[in-house]
């Protein structure tokens, strides 16, 4: 199965999709002066003895009973053994590696197992298969039929002060289902401040109430303390239709009232205005493939100093015997995926770093086929061919520099919003060894990237410190530019190739993970329909 739900050559069904929700219970405290900071890192293994990632919740401060907000999105297959590893870990440090930090403990089951009983809680077990103390998790499934999101603009005023004179608030938005209230959607943090207006964000009304907008919804405000116990500012319940007739001019007005104050001369502990709650369809990565969108592949390739003399067996760059090196695996094994979506076949392949003939000069994005006008090779067999033969021709340089190549795909990109549909996405891959020189302008260079139609893709090859990569893959909140300005979106998957042990099936699905989600929620964002409306 290729990326994004496409069927097999030859495949006859579509499988369904289905959206994991993750919950846990009583995890073990591994903390002495604090509680643990739990993360759920989820895994598949369809192959019999790997294991590869398919994702990370967020990490959530000092709590032993967390509810994650991200969810898991899966293609599921009725006749195939989806084998799932749901890992428990307390996060002691920012580094990308989860083995540095404390296991809390997991659970191994198949996806089938989890859809034929809809909401699953298991304890947790340790590596010997021993209980991980009274620690639980619960996995909620639900297919995905209804692609509607909601888009919420909200604020408020007049919020009650639980420290000293100011709130750090936030908001919770849950589901009423059959078992309870099930978190949907967590905003961010606003600091300081009794009157905060959050950032636009949606919601899939699949999560948020069944579809259904008359199904109550509950909303609690929270302030948000570092020690994990949050302070419950006030609650209120509505539903998504009465919601839909806020307006900027005359939004709906709900009263946050906390059970724990209510007396004689209690009114309220704010006021939540919801300025905005539209309700679209919002188009699936399938759908955009389908329906004509074009994916254009950049590829490029770090031929800096810092990777070694390629005549030595050291160095990063050499080609062994049986004709491998890491950046040639890490061409195949992705290359041979994205190919499926590229028409043409041809890819844009450039490198970087090194010292180009006949001037000798350093360049930061010369095409590898040394033809400037024409930097296209045909398919990756051509990809790899013309690397192994510019190889010898180059002097490995410095220094490392990554906007100059990120700069030039976006120009292309930036052309691709002045079609009214969803005609053309962009996405750069960049195989390195580690080090970036220019980090400030790499920076600038992806937060302006993140508003046009483009993504980028950072495979990290060898063994060096890879904590910048990590810092540009912002996952838990959006990247800032130098300047302080964020990015409108996340568009940066960094993943460690000496993670996958030359496992190019994982190293593919864990590469390409996060691709689908960024174009279709580009796309959507702007309102951009696929050039021909294909939905299976």
């Amino acid at each position: 199965m290729a990326c994004g739900g496409v069927p097999q050559t030859g495949g006859s069904y579509w499988p369904s999709r289905v959206e994991l929700t993750i919950s846990c219970e009583n995890l073990m405290d591994m903390d002495v002066f604090s509680k643990s900071d739990p993360l759920c890192a989820l895994y598949i293994n369809t192959s019999g003895s790997q294991w590869h990632e398919l994702g990370r919740t967020e990490m959530i401060l000092n709590c032993l009973s967390p509810k994650f907000a991200k969810k898991f999105l899966i293609d599921y297959h009725f006749e195939t053994v989806q084998r799932l590893k749901f890992c428990v870990y307390d996060i002691d440090n920012d580094t990308y590696d989860l083995e540095d930090d404390d296991f809390l403990g997991e659970l191994e089951c198949t996806l089938g197992q989890i859809v034929s009983n809809k909401q699953m809680t298991r304890p947790l077990l340790l590596k010997d298969g021993r209980l991980a103390g009274r620690g639980t998790i619960t996995i909620c499934a639900e297919e995905i039929t209804d692609t509607r999101v909601a888009h919420f603009e909200v604020c408020a005023r007049r919020l009650d002060k639980k420290f000293l004179w100011w709130s750090d608030p936030f908001l919770e938005f849950y589901k009423q289902t059959e078992t309870g209230w099930q978190l949907a959607h967590r905003t961010e943090v606003i600091k300081k401040n009794l009157n905060p207006t959050w950032r636009p964000f949606s919601i899939s009304l699949r999560s948020l109430c069944g579809g259904d907008v008359e199904r109550t919804i509950k909303v609690d405000c929270y302030d948000r303390h570092v020690n994990g116990s949050h302070a419950l500012i006030g609650s209120f319940k509505s539903t998504l239709a009465q919601m839909q007739t806020g307006t900027h001019i005359c939004p709906v007005e709900c009263e946050c009232i906390n059970p724990n104050k209510v007396k004689k001369d209690y009114k309220n502990s704010g006021v939540i205005y919801i300025k905005r709650c539209q309700v679209e369809k919002e188009y699936t990565f399938l759908d955009y493939i389908m329906g004509g969108c074009q994916l254009h592949f950049t590829i490029a390739i770090d031929f800096t100093g810092s990777n070694g003399d390629p005549s030595s067996p050291n160095s990063l760059h050499y080609i062994n015997p049986e004709g491998y090196n890491e950046y040639l695996s890490a061409i195949w094994a992705v290359g041979n995926v994205i190919q499926d979506y590229d028409s043409n076949k041809k890819f844009p392949v450039f490198g970087f770093g090194a010292q180009v003939p006949p001037s000798w000069q350093v360049s930061h994005e010369f095409a590898i086929n040394f033809n400037p006008s024409n930097p296209f090779c045909d398919g990756i067999e051509g990809v790899v061919r013309a690397y192994q033969q510019c190889l010898p021709q180059l002097k490995l340089w410095g220094p490392t520099n990554f906007s100059p190549i990120i700069n030039h795909v976006a120009c292309f990109a930036r052309q691709a919003l002045y079609h009214s549909k969803a005609t053309q996405y962009y996405v750069l891959l960049i195989i390195t060894d580690g080090v970036i020189t220019d980090m400030d302008l790499t920076r600038t260079a992806i937060v302006e990237a993140s508003r046009l139609p483009m993504s980028i893709i950072i495979v990290g090859v060898g063994g060096a410190d890879f904590s910048a990569m990590e810092f540009l893959d912002s996952d838990d909140k959006l990247l800032l530019s130098a300047s302080g300005e964020a990015a409108a979106r996340d568009i940066v998957q960094f993943v460690p190739f000496r993670h996958f042990h030359g496992n190019s099936v994982a190293l593919t699905h864990s590469v390409l993970a996060e691709l689908p989600d960024q174009v279709s929620s580009f796309f959507n964002s702007y309102k951009l329909k696929p050039p021909n409306v294909c939905v299976p």
